[in-house]
């Protein structure tokens, strides 16, 4: 009997400006898709209050994530208020090789990396309700001041501007809303017909 190739897994990376609550809606998503691969970035920023390493990010320092970086250990990595993020090609080709679908939390330098290296992924932009609401959720969150909340405003309107190139935009007004609107994009694009092509082939030649 002929083996089957294993079909690889989807690449479903979400990105959104800061405050806008793109971490907890993989997260949440996660729960829902147990087999999804929730991918966590490896950063040289300290870890916070409740941070875990391993569960929230790979804490690492500068001098280990430049090392990483020069043996081209990243898909994609950015540097953000002062501190590198990176994604593990490694782990990210390995996972997608098993077939497995994979969501990966990252800033829109990063989603643009993987887009101009013609990664085979469906982009997901989360907005905000509004800049106001956005202000207001980074305000309730006390880990900025003023100077530091402006810059993150300015660049989080920068953002939203790129979010045009995604192919799918999410406004994350209610989380139940958005996680049934991203759990709808992931059902539909595992059930496209180039996915579904060797169902098809076994339903009619009855295997």
């Amino acid at each position: 009997m002929e083996k089957k190739i294993k079909q690889k897994g989807l690449v479903f990376v979400v990105s959104a400006p800061s405050g806008a609550g793109k971490t907890t809606l993989c997260r949440a998503i996660s729960r829902i898709f147990p087999a999804l691969h929730f991918s966590i970035s490896y950063t040289t920023r300290p870890p916070r209050p409740g941070d875990v390493n391993g569960r929230d990010y790979h804490f690492i320092d500068p001098e280990k994530f430049q090392e990483m970086n020069d043996r081209g250990e990243f898909a994609e990595w950015a540097e953000i208020y002062g501190y590198r993020y990176g994604t593990s090609r490694i782990i990210l080709e390995k996972v997608l090789e098993e077939g497995q679908d994979v969501i990966l939390d990252i800033d829109g330098q990063g989603a643009r990396q993987l887009r101009e290296k013609k990664l085979p992924g469906i982009f997901i932009f989360l907005l905000p309700p509004s800049v106001e609401e956005l202000e207001q959720r980074l305000s309730r969150r006390k880990t900025e001041g003023k100077a530091a909340m402006e810059e993150r405003l300015k660049k989080a309107k920068v953002e939203m501007a790129e979010a045009r190139w995604y192919d799918y935009l999410i406004v994350n007004d209610e989380l139940e809303k958005a996680k049934e609107q991203l759990k709808g994009i992931i059902l539909a694009e595992n059930c496209r017909r180039e996915r579904m092509n060797n169902v098809l082939e076994d339903i009619l030649t009855g295997k």
